[in-house]
Parts: structure tokens; C-alpha cells; sequence
């Protein structure tokens, strides 16, 4: 088991605990599911921007060189 996931079990744990209606377990669960989505959310996310970035400035560069498109009417 990883560290984040050790963290957000906790974390999950005690926002539930201080609810104080219910057994803190559920928010445990809650806590190391989430931890486990945001592990592979992240660099998902960090990829996609950076792909985009990349793909906007190679259309600045080619507007640059080459001039930009005429408006398709």
C-alpha cells in the first residue's frame, strides 16, 4: 500500500470521525479511493496540458513562418 493511499485513509478518517454520527471506516475507504484516483488523475491531467501547450505553440510558430490561415467563409 502506498503512502498517499495510508494518508488519505486517514484523512478520510478523521473528516468522517468528526461527524461523529457513524464508524469513521467509510471515510477511510472514501479517503484512500480518492487518493488512489487523484495518483492517476494527476500526471493524466499534466499530460494532456502539456500535449496542448505543445500543440498551441506549434501553431504559433507556424503562424509566425508561414502567416496566419484566411478566414474559411
Amino acid at each position: 500500500m502506498k503512502f498517499s493511499t495510508i494518508l488519505g485513509a486517514a484523512i478520510g478518517s478523521a473528516i468522517d470521525g468528526s461527524e461523529g454520527d457513524d464508524s469513521t471506516i467509510d471515510g477511510a475507504v472514501i479517503g484512500a479511493a480518492t487518493a488512489a484516483v487523484v495518483r492517476v488523475a494527476v500526471p493524466l491531467a499534466i499530460t494532456f496540458a502539456t500535449g496542448w501547450l505543445v500543440l498551441r505553440g506549434i501553431g504559433k510558430a507556424r503562424d509566425a513562418v508561414f502567416g496566419p490561415k484566411p478566414a474559411i467563409e
